[in-house]
């Protein structure tokens, strides 16, 4: 079990990694050819996607990476289920368009919302194919294909873009990406849809599911929430500022963050049975994931300005607050992963949805109180919000596994002082250093990287010798 989740994590960074900094050299891209506000215009149809993405996955997807057998019909049945909702879900944000567009008074929405909801298509395949080999621990497949789909839409909206096709080139790199993802994994991955389909499975799926689709469409539509705060009470271009300080710290956590999120459900899931064994399986999760996202959230933050100035140009300097506060609330992520994904495994999606309805009614009255306040305190509060949160998720796992969360943050606690050491180091430099925007982030980024290395070492912890560990011994073939 330890080599296939080491293997399926290292595929599954590389997928993240290739794929996502393919996507985040293009949006640099973008950024450069258009405007905060054209940015915000897709944000806020993005957010209606995204919901009826939620809706029309139903759950399915983590129900058949949970289930101990699942078979064929299992797969063809969530299959032939997701295109019909993504049918229905289609019809209706199709028909909602004139009354989207109205709401936002931006014309343009009514055509975009129509073209970009084709995306539910293939999201409703995608799903189901990715379940599978999250399954199987085969990620190699999917990092190619991510890795390829990536690179197509990124030539497509470039061009798009340079061609003054303005917001839709970026409708264009959406569609490009999910239709070319969904037919190359139809050649990478081994399975393929049959003429199979029982009502029964999709019940006893949804049993478990229902409880996941309707925390995650609570949790969505939370999240999302701000996003449609800003467009309309605030502006477009709010939106796109807030949406491009939240992309850099989001890039960190999808790419490891969600690999170490893929891999563990289905690693949990085959030792829900042994306690004993889930308890250090959850433990190691927290060090190792804690070791690696805390630095390079905590470097992220300490040069943001170098960053925003060197990548994005002087335009985009407003989204600066944006992006340290978001470091800030994604730093947590490692206890919310790892404790959530315990929860999925041991079957207890009734337990996660319990934590989701406690969770957004805290969030709910931040919102209500930050609203007035403007958008930097509205977003200081979720992020405050964000850290009160790792004690809700964690409270089950002291009775599940006898790992609460004062012992995890014990656990967290070594790598975020160096983390803060290293931020407080790096925020420094700039002031000190040499050259433009870009000589200054290079060198920023090799001290940072220099200087938590070299604490980690020196302090001997434990997940650095951990790692360290792991990577001889895949080098040397033990």
């Amino acid at each position: 079990m330890k080599q296939k989740v080491v293997s399926g994590l290292f595929w599954k960074l590389l997928e993240n990694g290739g794929a996502q900094g393919i996507q985040f050299a293009v949006a640099i891209l973008l950024a450069r050819l258009l405007s905060p506000a054209e940015y915000g215009v897709v944000g806020i149809i993005m957010i209606f996607i995204t919901i009826a993405n939620v809706i029309v996955q139903n759950g399915f997807s983590t129900a058949l990476i949970q289930k101990q057998k699942a078979d064929e019909t299992d797969f063809s049945s969530v299959f032939y289920f997701g295109l019909l909702a993504s049918g229905v879900m289609y019809g209706v944000l199709y028909l909602a368009a004139p009354a989207i567009a109205g709401f936002y008074r931006i014309e343009e929405l009514l055509r975009i919302v129509r073209v970009l909801a084709l995306v539910l298509f293939p999201g409703a395949v995608i799903s189901v194919q990715t379940a599978y080999v999250s399954r199987k621990l085969e990620f190699r497949g999917l990092f190619l294909s991510t890795l390829a789909a990536s690179v197509v839409s990124g030539v497509i909206s470039i061009w798009m873009a340079y061609a003054g096709f303005g917001v839709w080139a970026m409708v264009g790199q959406q569609l490009a990406y999910y239709f070319a993802l969904m037919l190359v994994l139809f050649f990478m991955v081994s399975w393929k849809p049959s003429l199979l389909f029982a009502a029964s499975r999709l019940r006893e799926m949804f049993a478990f599911g229902w409880k996941l689709l309707t925390a995650s469409l609570i949790d969505t539509l939370f999240n999302n929430l701000y996003g449609l705060i800003m467009g309309k009470i605030y502006n477009e271009e709010i939106l796109g500022i807030y949406n491009r300080g939240d992309q850099f710290p989001k890039l960190i956590v999808n790419n490891l963050g969600a690999a170490i999120q893929s891999v563990l459900l289905p690693a949990f899931s085959a030792r829900q049975q042994d306690t004993k064994e889930m308890r250090h399986m959850v433990r190691r999760a927290v060090r190792t994931s804690s070791f690696l996202i805390l630095p390079m959230l905590f470097g992220l933050c300490a040069v943001a300005d170098t960053l925003v100035l060197a990548l994005l140009g002087e335009k985009w300097l407003p989204c600066v607050p944006y992006l340290r506060i978001m470091c800030v609330a994604y730093s947590f992520w490692p206890i919310h992963i790892t404790n959530l994904q315990a929860i999925n495994a041991a079957g207890r999606s009734d337990v996660f949805l319990k934590l989701e309805i406690i969770k957004k009614a805290m969030g709910f009255a931040g919102l209500l109180a930050g609203i007035r306040f403007g958008p930097l305190v509205l977003v200081t509060i979720k992020a405050a919000l964000d850290f009160f949160s790792t004690f809700v998720n964690a409270w089950p796992n002291k009775k599940l596994l006898g790992y609460g969360i004062f012992s995890q943050w014990a656990d967290i606690l070594p790598a975020a002082a160096l983390s803060l050491v290293m931020c407080a180091a790096v925020y420094g430099l700039q002031f000190v250093l040499p050259g433009g925007a870009w000589l200054k982030l290079l060198l920023q980024i090799a001290s940072g990287a220099g200087i938590y290395g070299t604490l980690a070492a020196l302090f001997r912890l434990e997940s650095f010798r951990y790692l360290r560990d792991m990577v001889k011994d895949r080098l040397t073939g033990q």
